[in-house]
């Protein structure tokens, strides 16, 4: 399939997890893809060559986020390599999906000043730039995907910071999709619920087995789950969706 050929793509935090498998898919059909990761560039380069193993095309750039001067950083990276492939800073389709988490989060007397402030720059402020940056390139029918969580939708009082962060991005999906609607820009959100990204807990059966147990379909997801549905709103099929929620949990949500 070729439905995003000579399109271009940035998906943040594509070194590993939802951001890798998401960087594939769009690779996979036909989409020069920017590989973000933050220092791990092993891994990085890993996702470039799954990518060119499809046949696909891409290429890593780093910056970490949640700094001082981290969007002007990456943007840089960016529109340089995008000038050096295809002549061009166009940025057709943006992800973010870069985000600060905890796998067990945080008792709530325990959150820092510190702490809070991370989680918002990383997940919130970050986003929130880079659009902004962004905008001189994405062209009429560009793709934005703001990554959220079915944290939003269901209390868990030891990832308050995180949730709040994701409902700051909702927020920012409601409100661009109304201002670039008339540029033909969409914006939506996609929502994960247990996905498995690799980390340890996933390897205990017990622990897994209990996550299953809240989806509707009794199991946990997995990265090409999520991914499949990004790649579903980047294409021209999802032109007529824009501040939208879409629910990729799995059923998790339904109660």
């Amino acid at each position: 399939m070729s439905r995003l050929t000579g399109k271009t793509a940035l998906v943040t935090g594509s070194s590993r997890g939802i951001g890798r498998a998401t960087a594939i898919r769009l690779g996979r059909e036909g989409a020069l893809v920017a590989v973000h990761y933050a220092a791990n560039t092993a891994a990085a380069e890993e996702t470039v060559a799954l990518i060119e193993k499809d046949g696909g095309q891409a290429f890593a750039v780093q910056a970490e986020l949640g700094v001082p001067g981290d969007v002007h950083t990456l943007s840089l990276g960016l529109e340089q390599q995008l000038k050096d492939r295809t002549g061009e800073t166009t940025l057709d389709i943006l992800v973010n999906n870069a985000g600060e988490t905890t796998a067990t989060g945080i008792p709530f007397e325990e959150v820092t000043g510190a702490v809070f402030d991370r989680f918002f720059a990383v997940n919130a402020r970050a986003p929130f730039f880079l659009v902004q940056r962004a905008l001189a390139h994405l062209p009429a029918g560009g793709r934005i995907i703001n990554i959220s969580s079915g944290l939003t939708r269901v209390a868990n009082p030891d990832q308050i910071p995180y949730a709040m962060t994701k409902g700051a991005i909702e927020q920012l999906t409601l409100h661009l999709a109304r201002l670039l609607a008339p540029r033909g820009i969409t914006v939506n959100t996609v929502a994960p619920g247990i996905t498995d990204n690799g980390g340890p807990v996933f390897d205990i059966p017990e622990v897994v087995k209990h996550m299953a147990s809240l989806s509707a379909f009794d199991r946990v997801g997995q990265t090409g789950d999520v991914a499949d549905v990004i790649t579903f709103l980047a294409t021209d099929e999802a032109r007529w969706i824009t501040g939208a929620f879409l629910d990729a949990t799995g059923g998790t949500l339904l109660g």
